[in-house]
């Protein structure tokens, strides 16, 4: 008898993409991410999708190389308390793999001056974010290499990696401020000031 069961394309993880683009491709989400936080439905498992460190998505080991898909499963993206990345419907959750976080800044606008500056940041699925209170930049610094790692956050636990020409012009902004009785090198947006480094270690890393 003829197994007829298409199960493996609609309600389980895993399926060939065009399968799994057309279970999420049913969400309406709009303009924009889709309401994921209002989303509470059963966990169906990990399936083989990756977000590399360079931000590439993959599916089965394959690039996916078609942007609106990729901004597709990029708008029912949730960042779990666990750690893990989840896509989200109303009705299922897969987790994903990341290798470092989901998304790029791939470039930033400069709005206004001095402490007033703000810093609009667009990723490369299309988000644009302003860098403030609620999209904190953060700085670390690779054991490895002493290289800056800078990260903007975009939504939900969700962040971007800022490419290496982002980070180039957002260091040109850089000026000195205190933090807790030190000297600061870092940057001001959405009124705040945003640290990077201490001014003494600016040589280290350089």
């Amino acid at each position: 008898m003829t197994n007829t069961d298409d199960s493996r394309g609609r309600g389980q993880p895993g399926g060939d993409l065009a399968g799994l683009s057309a279970r999420f491709g049913r969400i309406p989400t709009g303009r924009g991410p889709a309401p994921v936080d209002d989303w509470h439905p059963p966990f169906c498992g990990d399936i083989d999708m990756r977000i590399d460190a360079e931000g590439v998505w993959s599916y089965g080991g394959t690039p996916i190389g078609r942007e609106a898909m990729v901004k597709l499963f990029a708008s029912i993206l949730r960042r779990e308390p666990d750690g893990r990345t989840v896509l989200v419907t109303p009705v299922e959750m897969c987790a994903i793999r990341v290798d470092d976080v989901p998304f790029v800044a791939v470039e930033m606008k400069v709005e206004g001056g001095g402490v007033d500056q703000r810093l609009v940041f667009r990723t490369n699925v299309d988000d644009v974010v302003t860098a403030d209170a609620a999209h904190p930049l953060r700085f670390s610094v690779d054991p490895r290499n002493h290289g800056l790692k800078p990260y903007l956050t975009v939504r939900g636990g969700l962040e971007a990696r800022l490419a290496r020409p982002v980070l180039y012009d957002l260091v040109e902004l850089g000026d000195e401020a205190s933090v807790d009785g030190h000297r600061w090198f870092g940057v001001w947006s959405g009124g705040r000031f945003w640290p990077i480094l201490p001014v003494a270690d600016i040589e280290a890393v350089a």
